[in-house]
């Protein structure tokens, strides 16, 4: 049990990725903090982890509204006491080729993928810094795991043919991160990146298939066009695309104290794409 007594929010853990992330906290013992734009995915995934009798409550709302990272970390610490565990992973793609790409594009990318994680990080400094640095002060060993983990992208290492935007707002999280672990190193609290590969999630499936987001009264399309998804999936050694538990395992290990001497490093969850 990696996380008995731990507290987890995760964002953008309604679907994919971070709902499978949810449940194998849950699965790993911690009382998990489900939040998603969409409260009905939140809420199934909440249901879910009770059935399995663990711990979890949906703090639906967008990460990118003035004070909603707050307001999020505040539920969070009044349902369960504290937090330990922070995973930035609530996003979506805008894709436009960069001579046609819009100002807005660009924007709404960077600010779900940049800010957003920024906002967060800053309103967990209170549950996460300040209690380590009262126990430092104190001369007193640090008491809990303390960590914070941003999802990346292989587009953010190695860019992307139509994600200028994508690309930029995931390479700019790594910075973040390595900047994070350097200044909350000396209280105990690390941070971590994890960049996916091709995994099977809603913004990697057929984009004929009629996937969508709607972000600022625009329905924007999610996934790639079939012709191309051919490429990605057999694009790396293990020629497959990865499945939802498999990058979750990525950000539970990175999270978990297996990695206690590990911080500012960025995990390549891909199937070896891009060695």
């Amino acid at each position: 049990m990696l996380f008995q007594n731990q507290v987890v929010v995760i964002t953008g853990a309604g679907r994919g990725i971070g709902a499978a992330a949810a449940k194998l906290f849950a699965q790993h013992g911690a009382s998990v903090v489900v939040n998603d734009l969409d409260a009905k995915p939140a809420e199934a995934v909440v249901a879910e982890i009770e059935s399995a009798e663990g711990a979890a409550v949906a703090v639906p709302g967008s990460v990118t509204e003035d004070g909603f990272p707050e307001n999020l970390l505040d539920a969070a610490v009044d349902r369960f006491g504290k937090l330990n565990v922070l995973v930035n992973n609530a996003g979506f793609t805008w894709d436009g080729m960069l001579h046609k790409m819009t100002d807005e594009q660009w924007r709404a990318v960077l600010e779900i993928h940049t800010m957003a994680p920024f906002r967060m990080i800053r309103a967990a400094a209170k549950h996460l810094r300040e209690p380590a640095k009262a126990e430092l002060a104190a001369g007193e060993p640090f008491s809990e795991n303390r960590c914070i983990i941003n999802v990346s992208s292989t587009s953010g290492l190695h860019g992307n043919v139509g994600q200028a935007n994508y690309a930029t707002a995931k390479m700019g999280v790594i910075g973040l991160t390595k900047t994070v672990a350097k200044e909350w190193g000396r209280f105990g609290v690390r941070c971590n990146a994890v960049a996916f590969g091709f995994i099977d999630t809603r913004m990697t499936r057929a984009k004929e298939d009629g996937e969508s987001i709607e972000v600022a009264e625009h329905e924007i399309a999610q996934g790639i066009p079939e012709a191309a998804r051919g490429r990605a999936i057999t694009g790396n050694p293990l020629g497959r695309s990865g499945t939802d538990e498999e990058a979750a395992g990525g950000i539970v290990i990175m999270a978990s104290t297996l990695a206690g001497y590990v911080t500012g490093h960025t995990l390549e969850v891909t199937g070896g794409a891009g060695i």
